[in-house]
């Protein structure tokens, strides 16, 4: 295992849109949602340890989730879980981990991902991940997973890869042309149909120098911030900084603030049976299915007429019966009852402040 390598988990999410399940002092990257025995951030360190090992692993997550991060990770030291006070996007979230990896290791090569995706094909995705950290160390670059798209998803963010540019690490690691948020069905289709888009994994590999030279070009008020820690990462000044420092700083994704303005980004096209695990629709994807089409996770469920939902209930103390229903969302989690049509998910952030604002955090 190569010693240079290196871990970011960004685990500071409240993972609104699988409420009720993902509440604030629970949420989903601390949930088994699959019904696996293991959180989901707990599956992403354990894959991410076959890579680099514990020592080198960061957790980055909010003040309030110090403590359950460490009880799902027992593995790691507490100096290894980066507290942040207040959420600042994911900009701010990889500087903070950088810097604490350079003052450890210059050399360092990096890759950083979410804690709650899924992975399926991790023998692929381990292969993939260390060619791509290999190649980090040999050039300055910035590498992003795309994933070949299997269909026309407008839930996930697109790469274009420049088929025509000389450029490229290797005849895997291609050039990046453009990113494009959450497109529209059309679009999305269109891009499905080119053949020179991927699915944007959120996934990046980098070495710590080349992400820090990054963000001195394009992101230098957030670099300039967290610079001014060098002498105090790993003291007992550290918290006291940080908590100042996101006081201050300001609320940016790495996507916007760096990869769609650099010109060294490239994008390794891969399929490792990645999702995103982001709303209830992409866990009903990548759930077993009854003879209706039905995802029914949990216990004591039954349905009658009933075709194509997403049902989930963990009280074996309540049985739930679901009759003549089609393409809902039920989900049935201490004390919330939520039924959305499947079609119209989106709203259920809307529903989430909603409820917010009628019953303050009562529900959340």
């Amino acid at each position: 295992m190569n010693k240079n390598f290196y871990a970011v988990i960004m685990a500071g999410g409240i993972g609104s849109r699988f409420w009720p399940m993902s509440r604030t002092e629970t949420p989903k990257q601390f949930i088994d949602i699959l019904g696996t025995g293991e959180s989901l951030i707990r599956q992403t360190f354990l894959r991410l340890n076959k890579i680099c090992p514990a020592e080198n692993i960061f957790v980055v997550t909010s003040e309030q989730y110090q403590l359950l991060t460490l009880e799902h990770l027992p593995e790691l030291k507490p100096s290894n879980v980066l507290c942040e006070p207040v959420r600042r996007n994911t900009a701010p979230c990889i500087a903070y981990a950088n810097y604490k990896i350079l003052t450890k290791n210059p050399d360092a090569q990096v890759i950083v991902a979410p804690s709650d995706h899924i992975i399926l094909k991790e023998d692929v995705f381990i292969n993939v991940a260390t060619e791509a950290l290999n190649e980090s160390g040999k050039h300055d670059c910035l590498i992003t997973l795309g994933i070949t798209p299997s269909r026309p998803d407008t839930g996930y963010g697109y790469i274009q890869i420049d088929e025509d540019s000389n450029e490229k690490l290797n005849d895997k690691i291609l050039k990046v042309k453009t990113f494009t948020e959450k497109p529209n069905f059309e679009m999305a289709t269109f891009f499905l149909k080119s053949g020179d888009f991927v699915w944007n994994s959120g996934i990046f590999i980098w070495s710590a120098k080349s992400i820090q030279r990054a963000f001195q070009k394009y992101l230098p008020e957030i670099d300039e911030l967290f610079a001014k820690g060098k002498s105090m990462y790993d003291t007992s000044l550290e918290k006291e900084f940080i908590e100042k420092t996101y006081y201050i700083c300001k609320s940016i994704s790495i996507d916007y603030g760096v990869m769609e303005k650099a010109d060294n980004v490239f994008v390794y096209q891969t399929d490792f049976g990645w999702s995103d695990l982001g709303t209830w629709v992409s866990l009903f994807d990548n759930s077993n299915r009854d003879e209706n089409n039905n995802a029914c996770i949990g216990s004591e469920i039954l349905t009658y007429d009933t075709e194509n939902s997403v049902i989930v209930s963990h009280n074996k103390n309540k049985l739930v019966v679901i009759q003549g229903l089609n393409d809902v969302i039920v989900v049935d989690e201490g004390d919330v009852l939520l039924i959305c049509n499947k079609n119209n998910e989106q709203k259920i952030k809307d529903i989430v402040d909603d409820v917010k604002q009628k019953y303050n955090e009562k529900y959340i």
